[in-house]
């Protein structure tokens, strides 16, 4: 059975260009970067290479990147070192939407004596920019808010609030994870100080990122040990991931000059229309214009998510129910419940996330196969039957 995988927000399969770059790192050019003779000097000019491209992709200068581990790493590195440079500030500004490395961090803060400010969203997900702003103050060590909703595709405008907050002398940091190597985005344009990002998510291996940090912002290391990342994150360097990461930020780099998530973006508007269409009670969740082309969250009313998933398993379609993070949970995730989507719409949500490798021969299979899975599921509901009044 072929496997269509639609979950590429969640990872993405590692590029036969990247896995080809990489392995010769693991086996002929294994030399420590941080080491003197040129075996290990080969190596670090690759890192280099590597350091380029990824600024190349988002318009940073090449020593504005430091690499770490993940995404996860990244956000945290930049809310500690925050708040420990503005050790006088304690109070920290975030989203309701934002991914759990973002949110489960901010509420282990407000534990620990920060006032926290989640900021709401409406039911298209667009951000209460007012409430952001006028919860600002000169206590604000940090507003961190991500550049694209993980769940609905949702874009948010930072240039825009970029633009408030730099006035006001706060620390401004996105995570972009979702939106690297989808939209083009250029961080000269926007003003954020710094802004983190996920190699799997943009066909790199798992377990390694980078966090943008722009040139004078105060820092504080997170990871503090040797000299590498010019003392901004100790730790020998994930030489081959690294390596695979700088060759996957120039194939996005390629494909987006080439209008790539056009193709994309087509491919996600014939799933979404025809799913719309032949599937009573359904909707998009979330704004449909002002967001990532590879993105769609649609509710399919009273039924539940993961029956749904267990159902489109058995023809090797692959989706998610919610983000990653939260996929174990029975609970509707936080994001719908932020935007407002009612209970029986928020249980039968399916988030499909597209990338280059997907085709249009994938879309007329679900097309296919999901109208009658949610009709069967249906048949079998309760609180469907019950508001059909049969």
């Amino acid at each position: 059975m072929n496997v269509i995988y639609m979950d590429n927000n969640a990872t993405t399969k590692v590029a036969p260009e990247v896995l080809e770059a990489m392995l010769p790192y693991f086996s002929e050019y294994y030399g420590n970067p941080s080491s003197m003779p040129s075996f290990g000097g080969d190596v670090a000019a690759k890192i280099r290479e590597a350091r380029e491209n990824v600024a190349t992709l988002i318009g940073a200068a090449p020593d504005e990147i430091v690499f770490t581990s993940c995404g996860t790493e990244s956000d945290s590195t930049a809310i500690r070192a925050a708040i420990e440079s503005y050790p006088d500030k304690r109070h920290i500004v975030t989203t309701r939407v934002e991914h759990p490395a973002i949110k489960n961090l901010y509420e282990n803060l407000s534990k620990n004596g920060y006032q926290v400010t989640f900021v709401p969203v409406d039911n298209h997900g667009h951000l209460d920019l007012d409430y952001l702003y006028q919860n600002l103050s000169d206590d604000t060590a940090i507003v961190s808010v991500m550049w694209a909703n993980n769940e609905t595709g949702v874009i948010f405008p930072i240039e825009e609030i970029s633009q408030e907050i730099k006035s006001r002398d706060i620390v401004f940091h996105t995570d972009a994870v979702q939106a690297i190597g989808k939209i083009p985005i250029d961080v000269n344009n926007t003003g954020v100080d710094m802004l983190s990002l996920s190699g799997h998510k943009f066909h790199a291996p798992k377990g390694i990122g980078a966090l943008y940090i722009r040139k004078g912002t105060k820092f504080a290391p997170f990871m503090v040990g040797g000299h590498q990342e010019k003392g901004r994150r100790g730790g020998t360097e994930n030489t081959a991931a690294i390596i695979g990461l700088g060759k996957a930020a120039k194939l996005a780099e390629k494909h987006l000059d080439e209008n790539g998530y056009e193709r994309i973006k087509g491919l996600r508007d014939k799933l979404e229309n025809n799913l719309l269409e032949n599937v009573q009670n359904t909707i998009v969740n979330g704004e449909r214009d002002s967001r990532l082309p590879n993105t769609t969250s649609i509710a399919f009313e009273y039924v539940e998510g993961e029956a749904i998933l267990l159902m489109m398993n058995e023809h090797g379609i692959c989706a998610s129910s919610g983000s990653a993070c939260t996929s174990g949970s029975l609970e509707p995730s936080h994001v719908l419940r932020a935007m407002g989507v009612p209970f029986t719409a928020a249980h039968g949500s399916i988030r499909f996330s597209l990338s280059r490798y997907n085709t249009e021969e994938e879309v007329h299979f679900i097309v296919e196969k999901l109208p009658p899975i949610i009709e069967n599921l249906r048949a079998l509901s309760p609180f469907w039957k019950k508001a059909m009044g049969t």
